[in-house]
């Protein structure tokens, strides 16, 4: 249990130094993979974050990594489409296309998409074609906005003008 703790701990941490930097700590999680563990820490800002803000968020919270059993610390931008955890995601969202990837098929589906109409008392609140659904929030194994891609301009990667 001494980890939890130490994990717990530092992140306490990392949020006392994101309000102090401007930013808000959106989540710290270790992901275990092939290669080892990653300490990953999602910071964001309202007109986003920059290589720059993560390599001083970075180099602030590293001495403090010490006590958490981790093989590599990343720290980056949760992204455009960064998944709904905490209430203050869903209401930040309310209105907007999202996507739910359930645990279990629901009325023969695994996946909803429609408009988040709030979350109330644990259960989303969707609005899809086929009307209204009511999810329990622990059915869902996933949470993220829909990404609209039409009118973003692409970029030409060749390097021929």
């Amino acid at each position: 249990m001494a980890k939890a703790e130490s994990t717990a701990a530092f992140e306490a941490k990392c949020l006392t130094a994101a309000e102090k930097m401007g930013f808000e700590l959106v989540d710290v999680c270790i992901d275990k993979e092939p290669a080892g563990k990653y300490l990953r820490i999602y910071i964001d800002k309202p007109e986003g974050v920059s290589l720059d803000d993560c390599e001083a968020f970075h180099k602030t919270v590293r001495p403090w990594a010490e006590t958490v059993d981790y093989d590599f610390m990343e720290v980056s931008s949760p992204g455009l489409d960064r998944p709904l955890k905490k209430d203050r995601d869903f209401e930040r969202n309310l209105g907007c296309e999202i996507e739910i990837k359930l645990f279990k098929p629901m009325d023969g589906t695994k996946i909803l998409t429609g408009t988040l109409a709030g979350l109330h008392e644990g259960v989303i609140l969707i609005d899809t074609a086929e009307g209204r659904k009511e999810v329990p929030r622990k059915a869902a194994a996933l949470v993220k906005p829909v990404v609209d891609m039409e009118g973003i301009e692409e970029v030409d990667l060749s390097g021929d003008e």
